[in-house]
C-alpha cells in the first residue's frame, strides 16, 4: 500500500536505482549520479512553501484592493491540478513543475483566504496556525517512532481517504443537478463533526507521506525526486489548510 497522495501512489517510488538503460533507450535510475536525501527534500519543501506564501500574499493584496478573487481562485486551482497530473506521470520534470504548482496554488490559497477572512475576520491566521501545528505534531510523532506506519495503518488511512473522496464527489454531483443539500454543508454539529473527521484523515496522510519520502531516500532514488516529494507534501498541507478554513468558518458562524 502507498500513500493516498497521488504523488506517492506513483510507481516511481517503488523503482530501485540499479536498473540500466534498456535496449529501447528507456532511462532508469542508474542514469542519475545523485540520489535524493532527507535534507534535500526538506530544503525544497521550504522553497516551495516560500513560493506559495509569496504568491498567496500577492493574490491577497490584489483581491483586498478590489480585484475579483474568482479568476485567481479558479485559475490557480485548475492550473495547479494540471501541473499535479503532469508531474504524476513525468516525475523527472518535478524540478520545473513543483515551483509552478506552488505559485498557482498560492494564487488559489490567497484568493480563498481573502473570501473567508472577509466573512470571518481572524480566521486565516487561525487556520495557518492549526495547519502548521498539525504538521509539526505529526512530524515529531513520526520522527520519534511514536506512530509507526504499518501496512494496516496504511490500509485504514487510504480506505478512509478514498471514502471521503467518493462522498465529496457524489454529494457535489447531487447538489449540482438536484436540490439535495449535503449534510456537511452548513454549521450543524454533524457538519462540524465531518470536518473534524476529514482533518484527522488528512493529518494521518502526512505519516504516509513521511514514510514514502524516507523509503525513497533508502532506495536511493534520483535527486529530482526531492522536488517530487516536496510537491507531494505541499498538496497535503494545502488540503489541511482548506479543511481547517472550512471547520473554523462553521464554528464561527454558530457564534
Amino acid at each position: 500500500m502507498n500513500s493516498n497522495n497521488p504523488f506517492f501512489k506513483n510507481k516511481t517510488f517503488d523503482k530501485p536505482q540499479t536498473i540500466e538503460i534498456d535496449e529501447q533507450g528507456n532511462q532508469t535510475w542508474s542514469a542519475y549520479n545523485e540520489s535524493m536525501s532527507i535534507n534535500g527534500t526538506v530544503n525544497k519543501s521550504l522553497i516551495l512553501l516560500l513560493i506559495l506564501v509569496c504568491s498567496a500574499a500577492f493574490t491577497w493584496t490584489m483581491t483586498a484592493s478590489g480585484y475579483n478573487p474568482l479568476p485567481f481562485l479558479i485559475g490557480g486551482a485548475v492550473v495547479g491540478l494540471i501541473l499535479v497530473l503532469v508531474a504524476t506521470f513525468k516525475p523527472h520534470l518535478s524540478g520545473y513543475l513543483a515551483p509552478g504548482y506552488a505559485f498557482f496554488e498560492g494564487l488559489f490559497i490567497g484568493a480563498l483566504s481573502v473570501v473567508f477572512e472577509s466573512m470571518y475576520p481572524g480566521i486565516v491566521i487561525q487556520a495557518v496556525g492549526a495547519t502548521f501545528t498539525t504538521f509539526l505534531v505529526c512530524f515529531l510523532l513520526y520522527k520519534y517512532k511514536i506512530v509507526t506506519v504499518t501496512e494496516k495503518f496504511k490500509s485504514v488511512v487510504i480506505g478512509a481517504t478514498i471514502t471521503i473522496a467518493i462522498y465529496y464527489l457524489i454529494t457535489w454531483l447531487l447538489s449540482m443537478f438536484t436540490s439535495f443539500q449535503p449534510v456537511h454543508y452548513g454549521n450543524s454539529l454533524m457538519s462540524i463533526g465531518i470536518s473534524v473527521l476529514v482533518i484527522v484523515v488528512a493529518a494521518l496522510n502526512l505519516f504516509l507521506d513521511f514514510d514514502r519520502i524516507e523509503e525513497g531516500v533508502q532506495k536511493q532514488h534520483p535527486k529530482f525526486m526531492e522536488w517530487y516529494g516536496a510537491m507531494g507534501l505541499m498538496i497535503t498541507l494545502v488540503w489541511l489548510y482548506v479543511e481547517f478554513l472550512r471547520l473554523l468558518s462553521k464554528i464561527s458562524s454558530r457564534d
